[in-house]
């Protein structure tokens, strides 16, 4: 997806059909290959086409190839493989209150039972943004992004309602100063 709502093939798309990829985070048929991904062993080129990628994600396989001494093609496969194997995503990182989205929130979730059922259900709720299993007060910490109170208070309704929540904090966010996405590979 551009900066200018258009799919890597250059159609238009739908708010609606962005909205869903947002709410979907990583694409869920390669779940066991991310989480198998922390395992693999990148070389010094795949990290430095990583970093090329997390500066300016629009570059081209050719400026990048030249940058890391590898061909054209060999940086267009291996920017395939890190996708496929949920090593990285190549997207447009946006500000959501610029976009209509007036309310954003993390919710912290004290849980019982199985993690993985309740994560996953939250995962397919279309205002969510991410999930993470912490340790402390929370076992579920969620991002979400809501087009205003109603709409974050019908999904707190929904979360509230499910059997393993047992309680829910909300910190809402008030103002987005930075969002950085650059922390290199180390």
């Amino acid at each position: 997806m551009t900066e200018h709502g258009e799919s890597a093939r250059g159609e238009a798309e739908s708010p609606s059909a962005e909205r869903g990829r947002r709410g979907a985070g990583w694409d869920r048929g390669h779940a066991d290959a991310r989480l198998r991904s922390h395992d693999l062993q990148l070389d010094e080129r795949s990290k430095a086409i990583i970093e090329a990628l997390q500066h300016d994600g629009r570059r081209s396989y050719a400026d990048i190839a030249k940058e890391v001494g590898l061909s054209e093609a060999a940086v267009r496969q291996r920017v395939a493989k890190l996708v496929e194997n949920g090593t990285m995503q190549i997207v447009a990182v946006t500000n959501p209150m610029q976009l209509g989205f007036q309310r954003q929130a993390m919710l912290g979730l004290q849980v019982t039972g199985d993690l993985a059922p309740l994560a996953d259900e939250i995962c397919g709720m279309e205002q969510v943004d991410y999930v993470v299993a912490a340790a402390g007060t929370y076992d579920l910490l969620v991002e979400v992004v809501c087009e205003d109170d109603e709409e974050l208070l019908a999904l707190l309704g929904r979360i509230r309602t499910l059997p393993q929540v047992l309680r829910t904090e909300v910190m809402t966010y008030l103002k987005l100063w930075d969002q950085r996405y650059n922390w290199g590979t180390r």
